[in-house]
């Protein structure tokens, strides 16, 4: 059956027809999608982990017992995810595991650019690379076969574009495989030096039967046409190639990024008078035909930074640049905001009133550093700021009463429990305040954790924030409801003057989630606003400012009462 399927979707439907029966993954944009689509089969049991760690941990035992298995996250999950990858990679498997990565070449939702297939070959796990929504579905399977022929976890590599755009896949239906049966094994399984040592040649000669593979794979193909320019690349980078330059130049299409072929890339070139090597972000493939004595033109006439398109290619390789036009519009800048009745917005502007440092993280309240709010002062990691905070406090302690960490519920959960167990161990006087808004809200409400919900939406147990707290150390826990300033104001001040660490949790869903009901949408009356400007300083996208005075719109505004605390003339009142 055809369909038009998303990258993501086409990968959830191969890995879905080639047998899955375990899936664990953290959500992280451009991979999210994956994890929840194949969600969707009831035949497949799949989950949300606490992180990209977890969730490969669990992938990796349920091959071992048997099970083809699955974990995804984006790229720099896969940092959080790298130390089970390494080891998983000597075990080996039992049962298909695969592991999807999304690239976000461009940092449309990242905080780095960062180049997957060098995790590839630094663990000496096998990858593959699709350029298209059926190339994710044919891939999906394919990567099934091989991490079981070669004993192996296998990695499916996508960048933003693949994962997210649609194309043709021609579906088929599910192959039903049987739990494979677990036989203990000491010197396969158990990763002790003298067991790894005699894996690590295994591993090896593993390589070098991959490395064969690839030389002669379906997957890695020679398309040839006129042989002056000669074009090497793998994902997106060949279709932008191929729409670029058309017949005007010969394609060697990676679709094994590793290990990378030898034999096969060096007849290529042979034939061609000039090659090139079409790779968004690292020279990954251009050193590899360095090092194997191939003369190729990469970096030094494409950029290390962000994405390639099919004008860009053809400037650089054809000289060609298409005509453009722009209008004489001056279009205003629309940065990202944070939502109108976003709970984070009152716990900003009631610490930017404090005047605190803020260590902050990773999540919808990032925005939170943006202007007129402007109330991050870091953001390196998710959990850092918890850790973060500790080391700034423990280098100054007369920094312990102006600064806080900010840091969400699901990613408190991910990695800001073990920095809150240092706060505590460690005895810094640090105040940390947990964004509560019952979702990971910034992949697109997940459930975690504190949520009560799995997955699928069945109820189970919710982590309790106040208790786990309490039970790693920290004696004071307040909640507070960010809609209040005189009450956030308070508690942060108290909190900030006491002489031990202290947790706040701003408790406030999110204003997105479908079950919250809002208040009436409120209006400025024009005869009592003055046109102070003070309700514009919480950056709302629903209040603007005309012919001297403030306007909320009503479509937007839900009611949530922050602007009306900040107004001294009582100029916004409900509608």
């Amino acid at each position: 059956m055809k369909q038009l399927l998303i990258g993501n979707e086409a990968v959830a439907r191969g890995l879905y027809e080639g047998g899955i029966r375990v899936a664990s993954s953290y959500p992280g944009t451009p991979s999210t999608e994956v994890t929840e689509f194949i969600s969707k089969y009831d035949d497949v049991y799949s989950e949300w982990a606490p992180n990209e760690k977890v969730a490969m941990e669990v992938a990796a035992g349920a091959a071992i017992n048997g099970a083809r298995s699955f974990c995804a996250m984006k790229h720099v999950g896969l940092n959080v995810a790298a130390d089970p990858l390494f080891t998983a990679s000597y075990t080996g498997i039992n049962a298909g595991m695969v592991i999807v990565v999304a690239d976000d070449p461009g940092m449309h939702s990242s905080q780095n650019e960062q180049d997957s297939r060098h995790y590839a070959k630094a663990s000496k796990t096998m990858m593959l690379e699709p350029s298209d929504s059926e190339e994710c579905y044919e891939y999906a399977k394919l990567a099934y076969e091989l991490s079981e022929k070669f004993d192996t976890p296998v990695i499916l590599r996508l960048t933003t574009r693949v994962a997210h755009s649609r194309s043709l896949v021609n579906t088929g239906e599910r192959i039903e495989r049987e739990l494979l049966p677990y036989t203990k094994d000491p010197m396969k399984n158990v990763m002790m030096p003298g067991m790894a040592i005699k894996k690590h040649v295994i591993v090896e000669d593993r390589i070098i039967s991959q490395t064969q593979w690839a030389e002669s794979c379906e997957i890695n193909k020679a398309e040839y046409n006129d042989t002056r320019i000669g074009v090497i690349c793998a994902g997106i980078t060949y279709q932008y190639a191929k729409q670029a330059l058309g017949d005007r130049a010969s394609y060697l299409k990676l679709g094994c990024v590793y290990p990378l072929p030898v034999n096969l890339i060096k007849h290529f070139a042979a034939e061609c008078d000039k090659v090139y090597v079409l790779e968004q972000l690292d020279p990954y493939i251009e050193e590899h035909c360095r090092a194997n004595g191939i003369e190729v033109i990469g970096k030094d006439a494409f950029t290390l930074q962000g994405e390639y398109s099919q004008s860009l290619i053809a400037k650089v390789i054809l000289g060609e640049e298409k005509e453009t036009y722009k209008t004489d519009i001056n279009v205003p800048g629309r940065p990202p905001v944070l939502c109108a009745g976003c709970p984070h917005r009152g716990l900003f502007y009631s610490l930017k009133k404090l005047g605190v440092y803020v260590s902050g993280d990773i999540g919808c309240y990032t925005l939170g550093a943006l202007q007129p709010l402007g109330m991050l002062d870091t953001c390196i990691c998710m959990g850092a700021s918890v850790s973060a905070l500790h080391g700034r406090n423990k280098a100054n302690p007369d920094n312990e009463n102006k600064s806080v960490a900010v840091i969400g519920d699901s990613t408190f959960i991910h990695s800001g429990v073990t920095g809150l167990i240092d706060i505590a161990y460690n005895r810094s006087n640090s105040t940390v305040i947990i964004l509560d808004n019952s979702i990971t809200g910034m992949t697109g409400h997940q459930d975690n954790p504190t949520t009560g919900k799995t997955i699928k939406g069945d109820p189970t147990t919710a982590v309790s924030l106040e208790m786990l707290a309490k039970a790693v150390g920290i004696d004071r826990v307040r909640v507070i409801d960010p809609y209040n300033l005189e009450q956030c104001q308070s508690v942060i001040k108290e909190e900030l003057e006491a002489d031990e660490p202290s947790v706040i949790i701003s408790r406030r869903p999110c204003a997105l989630l479908k079950y919250v009901k809002h208040n009436k949408p409120l209006k400025v009356d024009a005869e009592k606003c003055i046109g102070c400007k003070m309700c514009m300083k919480i950056g709302c996208p629903a209040i603007s400012f005309r012919d001297g005075k403030s306007v909320i719109d009503f479509t937007q505004c839900v009611g949530c009462n922050v602007c009306s605390q900040l107004c001294k003339f009582d100029a916004i009142k409900e509608g």
